[in-house]
């Protein structure tokens, strides 16, 4: 029977799956997989978390939708508190959505009423979401924004610096230049008194999980701050615990003016929130912005839920180890194999890059057939594997990672 369903989804495996449970997916056939996709890095507690599970139907039997607009449900400003607690000092005011791209589009809306300037700035490599200011402001894979054009304007791509291959006593000189042409967008397209916002990922995603080199996006912030841009972090992937910190932007030591989350933050509920300065929400024009959906109660208790595990004793602990088991475990690969030309990342978001894009599609196919590994590939080539495995993965799973990727380089050599 033909399905009804439409085919614009770009289909990652064939399966069909019933059910989940931490880092495992079973089938309809009854056969499980090592699911370390994570729903695309959004199942940061695993599937079907008990206490994530437990604080969704509690909350279920209360609320199933309370709309903000209309009456303050109590589960709000709760969640408020805690966003508070765990994001940087600078950020104490919140909105909710229900996706990544809703909540970049609302840090460019917010950045523009805060600053009454119009334009935005980019890099290279980026991704922000698939509606068409998220698509303008994507610059990783023309995928996502060909045949879509024309796209919203006052968007400005600046360069990312790409490290690999260069020798480290040359790290300086490519970084240096990325800042350069960053100024010299700033003289030759987008004036300063006319650039609203700087939109950065701490970590692309989509463009290769490449972690920013600490000098460039600190220097990026050192900038916005000298001319009032605000300096927007994009953590919607590489928050909550992804990168061993619970956000990204904690490994450099910097204080974004706006916070973009979603992903991880709810386990897998669709919810998103946008943080920034108190002094810049007191900006927003009430009524200007929304969504019926914003703040969803279930949403709300589900990202509740999520925080209380990722902020156990010991969490993130366990995430810096197996990460760092993870990547010695690809670092044996490449010294016994060739075809790998770097592996880079951050906690549970290890990016691993090939020579040869076709070999990357190979690896994944193998894994999934033969070991009943669920990877994904990234980057603006197709070139690198991405590890983006539930944050509870074990020892044992990410053994299993391992070996699948070691079967997968010798069926392919």
């Amino acid at each position: 029977m033909a399905s009804k369903l439409s085919p614009v989804w770009n289909k990652v495996t064939p399966l069909q799956v019933t059910h989940g449970q931490g880092s495992w997916v079973f089938t309809t056939e009854g056969a499980e997989y090592l699911d370390y996709s994570a729903g695309i890095a959004v199942v940061s507690t695993g599937h079907a978390h008990p206490k994530v599970v437990e604080a969704i139907s509690k909350q279920a039997g209360r609320f199933i939708h309370a709309q903000a607009n209309c009456y303050t449900h109590d589960l709000l400003e709760p969640l408020a508190e805690r966003l508070d607690g765990i994001t940087p000092s600078a950020i104490d005011s919140f909105f909710y959505s229900n996706s990544g791209a809703e909540i970049t589009e609302a840090s460019v809306k917010l950045a523009k009423h805060a600053t009454g300037r119009p334009n935005t700035i980019v890099f290279a490599g980026s991704f922000h979401g698939r509606t068409h200011m998220a698509m303008a402001m994507t610059a990783s894979k023309t995928i996502y924004r060909a045949q879509y054009g024309p796209l919203p304007g006052g968007v400005y791509v600046a360069p990312f610096p790409d490290l690999v291959g260069v020798p480290a006593d040359q790290h300086d000189a490519v970084i240096d230049q990325a800042l350069h042409m960053f100024d010299y967008l700033l003289k030759s397209q987008t004036a300063p008194e006319e650039t609203a916002a700087c939109i950065m990922e701490p970590v692309q995603g989509e463009g290769g999980y490449i972690p920013a080199p600490a000098r460039f996006i600190q220097g990026i912030v050192e900038r916005c701050n000298k001319h009032g841009i605000m300096f927007v972090a994009d953590e919607v992937q590489c928050g909550f615990g992804r990168t061993g910190k619970m956000f990204a932007i904690d490994h450099f030591g910097i204080q974004p003016d706006i916070m973009c989350m979603a992903k991880g933050i709810a386990s897998g509920f669709p919810f998103s929130a946008l943080g920034a300065r108190a002094d810049l929400m007191a900006k927003w024009i009430p009524g200007s912005h929304g969504g019926t959906y914003g703040g969803n109660a279930m949403g709300c208790a589900a990202a509740l839920a999520t925080i209380d595990i990722l902020t156990a004793p010991g969490f993130m602990d366990h995430v810096v180890a197996r990460g760092e088991q993870l990547r010695e475990g690809m670092e044996s690969i490449a010294r016994d194999h060739g075809g790998i030309d770097d592996i880079r990342g951050l906690g549970l978001m290890i990016g691993v890059q090939f020579s040869d894009p076709a070999r990357v599609a190979a690896i994944v196919k193998h894994a999934l057939e033969e070991s009943r590994v669920i990877l994904m590939s990234c980057g603006t080539w197709g070139n690198v594997i991405r590890f983006m495995p539930p944050l509870v993965t074990t020892a044992d799973e990410i053994e299993i990672a391992i070996g699948a990727i070691r079967a997968g380089m010798k069926a392919t050599a």
